[in-house]
């Protein structure tokens, strides 16, 4: 190995111990003797040393630092059973031996320890006060639902129309549960007024439609939310808006061009109303989500994606009857449960030199307006008369908003 790369090994080594050992020091209760700075810096080196020389030397350190921590422990153990500083010694001692090999990631490896270490009281904290037992039990439920059971399912259709795929059925199911918990912990930390609609906003990258009935849901939970929710599931459209016009600008810049103002319009009518729905949650009064709920419930997240999928099969039904002359017709149906895959068949009507007909134009409304319908009566059904009064209001701004600019410019 050159020696600059072997010196870089030996001073991010160095450099490990030094961070880890400072953090363990400052940890210390008084009058407690403990591997500290030097100790953890001088076994650092020991190991880059050892790993240049070979990996049998280096593994005899590593084994002769794990004898002595483990005899360290043995006289320690009565009056202080933890563990963190025997496994820290040892991390380091490991760390330093990736040093040589493998300097960055090894430097990245080392300051995630340390900051692991220096959080202690925040971590235990968190853990045993601030997370509930059915905020964890949500956690794990969620991880299961997307690291277990996701990655199991078949990605290949398993209906003649070859739409229905249990595994994006799934993931419709883990996106909902996933909004639910994204909501629940913005309330947490900033309240019902913005903490909501910023949750709202980021879930409609995700699935404006699944939003809608998920902040529906909390709003029939917890009536004191109507006027929160309703704001967050507005913003929720207003991201799956943005995103409309990404893709439509992916797919036909010329058509993208075409309907710009009405767009606009649209998104700032909404955005409006959102706002004045957002402040009516009078400061005195904000309500705040206690850490004994539940942040989704499972049942409504499976309703949603059969629902999603059953519309979908029929869309993808009527488009096998009719063929290409039913794609308008076929993307409207598709526009009530996934707007941005509605566009792209839209966008397809134009004519091949980019000069896009009124027709199209048009077609972007009607997708765009069969969007407004659904999440309107998934608005009530979810969260009632008040949540869909309210999300109504700022639907129909959008809608109205869009086809007054679309006339007035043609």
């Amino acid at each position: 190995m050159p020696w600059n790369e072997s010196l870089l090994g030996l001073l991010t080594a160095l450099g490990i111990g030094l961070l880890i050992g400072t953090v363990r020091e400052r940890l210390h209760k008084p009058g407690v003797m403990k591997a500290g700075v030097r100790t953890h810096a001088i076994v650092a080196l020991l190991g880059a040393i050892t790993f240049l020389l070979g990996m049998y030397a280096f593994v005899v350190t590593l084994v002769m630092v794990g004898v002595m921590v483990a005899l360290g422990y043995r006289q320690s153990a009565p009056e202080d059973p933890g563990m963190t500083g025997e496994f820290a010694l040892l991390l380091t001692a490991a760390l330093s031996g990736l040093a040589v090999q493998n300097a960055p990631l090894a430097a990245a490896t080392g300051v995630v320890v340390a900051g692991l270490l220096f959080v202690k009281k925040p971590l235990r904290h968190f853990s045993q006060e601030v997370l509930s037992e059915k905020e964890l039990e949500d956690a794990l439920m969620l991880c299961a639902a997307a690291l277990v059971v996701l990655p199991l399912l078949p990605t290949e259709a398993v209906d003649p129309w070859h739409v229905l795929k249990p595994y994006a059925m799934w993931k419709i199911v883990v996106l909902i549960m996933g909004i639910g918990m994204v909501g629940h912990i913005a309330m947490r930390a900033t309240g019902a007024r913005w903490g909501l609609p910023l949750a709202g906003f980021f879930s409609g990258f995700i699935s404006s439609t699944a939003a809608v009935a998920e902040f529906g849901r909390k709003a029939t939970d917890k009536p004191e939310l109507t006027s929160a929710a309703s704001a967050a599931a507005l913003f929720s459209t207003l991201s799956s808006l943005t995103l409309f016009c990404l893709v439509l600008g992916a797919t036909s810049q010329a058509l993208l061009r075409s309907v710009a103002w009405p767009l606009a319009a649209a998104a700032l009518a909404m955005v409006c109303v959102a706002v004045f729905h957002a402040r009516k949650l009078a400061p005195g009064s904000e309500f705040q989500i206690t850490a004994s709920e539940h942040a989704f419930k499972v049942t409504h997240a499976l309703l949603m994606a059969v629902t999603i999928s059953g519309v979908t099969l029929l869309a993808a039904g009527l488009r096998q009857m009719f063929g290409e002359s039913g794609v308008l017709t076929t993307a409207v149906l598709v526009a009530l449960v996934e707007l941005h895959s509605a566009v792209v068949s839209v966008a397809q009507l134009g004519v091949p030199d980019g000069v896009q007909p009124v027709f199209a134009r048009w077609g972007v409304m009607a997708v765009l307006a069969s969007s407004v319908v659904s999440k309107i009566g998934l608005a009530y059904l979810s969260g009632g008369k008040a949540y869909g009064h309210r999300v109504t209001s700022g639907l129909v701004a959008l809608l109205a908003a869009a086809l007054v600019t679309m006339n007035l410019a043609p």
